[in-house]
């Protein structure tokens, strides 16, 4: 199914001349004013408030009337001659032409931001190729831009053979919303992260959209190399010319024995009730971790939201997720991905905005209890991870927290 996020309906139609029903308002209709009779000092005070009353219950009919007659045809575009009704449908013919415009474009500019320079950074990162003279030349005239009082570097040093240790980490720890969700065990796997590329779905597909490919060394958490994240749009932009987001698809990790970051593992000592006898069980719960990143919430079936399986609450909820889990994304694909140096030091952070409101929250699962066995005593595996959180609201926020970034694409 489709699900916009985010989810807003509103009326686009406006009143005007020609919609507007020709039947009067009921202001016009005759509606007798209030009368009210002569008042003495003694009771003004109530005669006032009762006047009061009434004409905000008249008010509210007033406005209850007309709101309900927005939208409604006035019987103008019914009465037009045929010929003028034939071009009515022409120009909604040229705006049919005109979304398909819109489609090809948006596909279009997909393809072209499949050529950044990912692969010289990947060499660089990982130390499988030196940089140039004239790349470090470069970068440096860059620092200087940004910083006058910056010292550049001696000349006679070469670059590191080793490239840059947990480039890849320490990038990703340095968006607000990011570091709040990757815990202290998550970073001892996310230091094997070698790189993060994006793939855009190829034009040939139904639906546009594009995966976050996480390339990974040997670890000692999980097998795979590659940990893959789709994000698929509908197939038509949406009333803005943007393409809408419509779901996504995580890879499955393979866990090594007993490695599962997304999960905490603790023992428990239950006793019979009817034996007193006790014994140790082992129970995995859900934990905050970056790796839930790879599992993400599915938007409702029609079906279900149809039957009213879910509440209004589990609604919002679900919507939520589906919104922070979207922005995630679109912040690794147009900020951290085509800007991760800037991410590693810590530049991108003037353009922050850090007094938006946190969206993130812990979810909390109860247990279930067993049926004969009763919780005796329990010792945990290990304290719940501590949580990184976001850099200070002082950093990169005074000055320069309405400056927007220039939006530029390596090509």
């Amino acid at each position: 199914m489709s699900y916009n996020i985010p989810i807003n309906q509103v009326d686009p139609t406006a009143p005007t001349p020609q919609n507007t029903p020709l039947t009067h308002a009921p202001i016009a209709q005759g509606l007798s004013r209030p009368t009210v009779p002569d008042i003495s000092e003694d009771n003004e005070g109530e005669e006032e408030e009762a006047t009061s009353t009434i004409q905000q219950a008249m008010l509210g009919l007033v406005h209850g009337k007309l709101s309900g007659l927005v939208g409604k045809s006035s019987g103008y575009i019914e009465n037009l001659p045929v010929e003028v009704k034939k071009n009515v449908e022409a120009l909604k013919g040229v705006q049919v032409k005109q979304v398909e415009l819109q489609n090809q474009y948006k596909r279009e500019c997909l393809e072209l931001e499949k050529k950044p320079l990912y692969d010289r950074r990947h060499a660089i990162i990982t130390g499988t190729a030196q940089p140039t003279a004239e790349e470090v030349e470069a970068g440096e005239q860059q620092s200087i831009k940004d910083d006058p009082d910056y010292t550049p570097l001696p000349k006679d040093v070469q670059p590191a053979a080793a490239g840059i240790p947990e480039f890849w980490l320490t990038a990703l720890r340095t968006h607000v919303h990011l570091s709040e969700i990757i815990t202290d065990r998550d970073a001892e796997a996310l230091k094997s992260l070698t790189d993060i590329r994006i793939e855009y779905l190829p034009s040939t597909e139904t639906k546009p959209g594009f995966k976050l490919q996480f390339f990974f060394g040997p670890n000692d958490y999980f097998e795979n190399t590659m940990l893959e994240k789709t994000y698929l749009y509908q197939e038509e932009v949406g009333y803005s010319g943007d393409f809408m987001y419509d779901r996504a698809i995580g890879t499955e990790i393979k866990w090594k024995e007993d490695k599962d970051l997304t999960k905490e593992f603790e023992v428990k000592k239950q006793r019979n009730k009817n034996t007193n006898r006790t014994r140790l069980v082992r129970k995995a719960r859900p934990t905050a971790s970056f790796f839930n990143f790879f599992s993400p919430p599915q938007p409702p079936s029609d079906e279900a939201v149809e039957s009213g399986d879910l509440e209004e609450d589990e609604l919002e909820e679900l919507e939520e997720k589906l919104e922070i889990d979207y922005q995630l994304g679109e912040d690794l694909k147009e900020k951290v991905i085509p800007r991760a140096i800037d991410y590693f030091t810590g530049k991108a952070l003037e353009y922050e905005d850090f007094d938006e409101d946190d969206d993130f929250e812990d979810i909390e699962d109860d247990e279930d209890d067993e049926d004969e066995f009763e919780d005796d005593d329990s010792d945990s595996d290990g304290d719940v991870p501590a949580r990184r959180r976001g850099p200070p609201k002082g950093r990169g926020a005074g000055a320069n927290q309405n400056v927007n970034p220039e939006e530029c694409k390596q090509q």
